[in-house]
């Protein structure tokens, strides 16, 4: 998938056009990740990740760019995201898909990405989050 990759051919900006591309895409990321640090609102989020959260960053970072409509750089450096299975080391409940998607909804916001973007990237977001439970 190339950067502004339009599957259905309708003629349609990408959800990454729309954000404005790999800059945005990496502001959201850090700023998700800056307060997942942060807040204490996220603690149980942040506790299911490693010390560093640099490979964090990146991965989500190159999967967003694709899963956005953008270029493939995660499927370039590591095939299909199989995400529930990469997932499953780490328990992940409700408290932590909840923590996931307020931490993304908040990033958004401070990052002003249009409202009704926002609005069907968290639904997105959501139902992606659940999907990841195991416990």
């Amino acid at each position: 998938m190339g950067e502004g990759h339009d599957p259905a051919g309708t003629g349609a900006a990408t959800p990454f056009q729309v954000l404005g591309g790999e800059a945005a895409v990496r502001a959201l990321v850090d700023r998700f990740y800056d307060l997942m640090d942060l807040e204490p609102a996220y603690a149980a989020l942040r506790a299911v990740h490693p010390g560093t959260l640099e490979g964090s960053r990146d991965k989500l970072f190159w999967f967003l760019c694709g899963w956005l409509g953008g270029p493939d750089h995660y499927v370039s450096r590591f095939g299909h995201p199989r995400l529930r299975a990469r997932h499953m080391p780490y328990a992940i409940g409700l408290r932590e898909r909840d923590e996931w998607v307020a931490c993304m909804v908040q990033a958004m916001q401070e990052q002003a990405v249009d409202a009704a973007l926002a609005q069907r990237l968290a639904e997105s977001f959501f139902g992606t989050a659940d999907w990841m439970r195991n416990r």
